[in-house]
């Protein structure tokens, strides 16, 4: 049940975020919002035995985000799925704590801009070049960062009863 509240936490916070943050090329900021995949990194934990779940939830919540964020039907839904399997490699090879998910969320941004920006390259859906990949991979740091950790030490913190999923 917590990982469904932080997903939708994180959701909502997306959609206020960047109708309220200037986030094109060339804007003065430094926050561009991808609460929704970083947070994928932190509910993880929840569903270590549940890999199954885990892909389905974070391929549903693409189509959510698309609906809701893009409308580009499945497209989010498919990039969410590969950034879970990374995440999955992640918590299978790595140990995960609260100095290496820094590094870890930076490796899931660039992942994900990468290949959106593949994908815009590929089927030529917008115009972009690497400079602009570049600058929103910098700019969307920060802020994923930021919440990424509190995100981690809060559910860090809650007792175990709180962390359990009941999935069957």
């Amino acid at each position: 049940m917590l990982s469904i509240i932080i997903i939708i936490i994180s959701l909502i916070l997306d959609g206020i975020l960047s109708n309220f943050l200037p986030y094109m090329v060339n804007d003065l900021s430094l926050f561009t919002p991808l609460l929704t995949i970083v947070s994928f990194i932190i509910i993880y934990q929840f569903y270590r035995k549940k890999r199954k779940q885990y892909f389905l939830m974070t391929f549903f919540v693409g189509i959510i985000y698309d609906l809701l964020y893009t409308n580009l039907l499945f497209f989010n839904a498919l990039l969410f799925l590969v950034v879970s399997l990374f995440i999955h490699l992640i918590y299978k090879n790595l140990e995960v704590n609260y100095f290496n998910i820094i590094i870890y969320i930076v490796l899931i941004i660039i992942v994900y801009e990468s290949i959106q920006y593949l994908i815009f390259i590929i089927f030529n859906l917008i115009p972009v070049d690497i400079s602009k990949l570049i600058y929103k991979i910098s700019h969307s740091l920060l802020l994923n960062i930021i919440y990424t950790e509190l995100l981690f030490i809060i559910v860090n913190l809650l007792p175990k009863k709180f962390k359990k999923i009941n999935i069957n």
